[in-house]
């Protein structure tokens, strides 16, 4: 009896002892899985995006969960067509609830519901008689920890107006509209990096954690339909150097510089966007630039009726 009593305590010892190498080898799976994931996050030189959540503080906060949209004015010298145009640009920052699901702005509020720094950025200017217009949209998580869920670009000018639009799934879903033959109804999918859209907005929450090195980057929807190139990652070299983030894109023949406040909350004071422009052997290296004219806090979506338009005197805007 007592012989038997001994065995059946071996046996269920050895079975625990089965199911407890079992579960340690199962949890190094799954720390090599996070490990992993985590590892998908970084580039050959730093990590692109946090792989952890972080708090807003308390200075983003009351910043930025005011009920008021930042928006920014400034002079702009934009290169089309071999030439340098003057112009306006217009930096609108906001949070916004957004939905992850069919990502776009939330009625209402919802633990669903991911809290996204929206910027909408438009530019304005004249090529001879005729008129252009470019706005981007980039909602790019609070959080900081993942790529901007959705971003969208549309460009009207007198020959016509195309639109481009990107919605982060389990790929980067990609749909374009142009006039132009070669370039007409598109739609493709992207495996995911860096998309220089989100830098904009990544730059506002914490320039610390800006990608830099050698890394790949989709740049901007504004620039490969200026320039008709194709929407992908092209390999690039990103610098910090104090408050100037760079980025080289030698395949493009194509710099971008912004020049941010050092301190919270961090507004951009300017950029310098180097690209060829023009036709063919006469295309050559011009240099956009843009320069802040004024800032301003408002809940501008309010601000509609006649007398409001004091407001664009404030911002120096025709």
């Amino acid at each position: 009896m007592i012989q038997s009593f001994k065995k059946i305590v071996k046996v269920e010892l050895a079975f625990y002892t089965i199911i407890a190498i079992l579960s340690l080898f199962a949890s190094c799976k799954k720390e090599t899985a996070s490990k992993t994931l985590a590892h998908h996050l970084e580039t050959p030189s730093t990590i692109a995006l946090p792989s952890e959540e972080k708090e807003p503080s308390k200075a983003f906060k009351n910043y930025w969960y005011a009920g008021e949209a930042e928006i920014s004015s400034y002079k702009l010298e934009q290169a089309r067509y071999g030439e340098i145009r003057s112009g306006q640009a217009v930096l609108i920052y906001v949070t916004e609830d957004f939905l992850p699901d069919v990502q776009v702005k939330a009625d209402g509020q919802s633990a669903n519901n991911v809290s996204v720094l929206k910027l909408n950025a438009t530019k304005k200017f004249n090529t001879g008689i005729y008129p252009y217009s470019i706005m981007q949209s980039t909602f790019y998580p609070v959080s900081n920890n993942k790529h901007a869920i959705k971003i969208s670009s549309s460009m009207q000018e007198w020959c016509g107006h195309v639109y481009s639009q990107l919605n982060n799934k389990a790929q980067f879903e990609v749909m374009s509209h142009s006039y132009f033959e070669g370039e007409a109804d598109k739609s493709f999918n992207l495996d995911k990096t860096i998309l220089e859209n989100e830098l904009w907005t990544q730059l506002r929450i914490d320039p610390k954690s800006l990608p830099t090195g050698d890394i790949e980057i989709i740049p901007s929807f504004e620039y490969t339909r200026l320039r008709h190139v194709p929407i992908k990652a092209y390999k690039a070299s990103a610098t910090m150097q104090n408050n100037v983030y760079s980025i080289s894109y030698p395949e493009l023949n194509r710099t971008l510089s912004i020049t941010f406040n050092p301190n919270f909350p961090y507004d951009i004071l300017s950029w310098e966007e180097a690209f060829k422009s023009g036709f063919g052997a006469n295309a050559k290296v011009l240099k956009t630039k843009a320069t802040k004219l004024k800032t301003i806090k408002s809940a501008y979506w309010g601000k509609n009726s006649n007398k409001d338009e004091i407001l664009r005197k404030e911002l120096q805007l025709k």
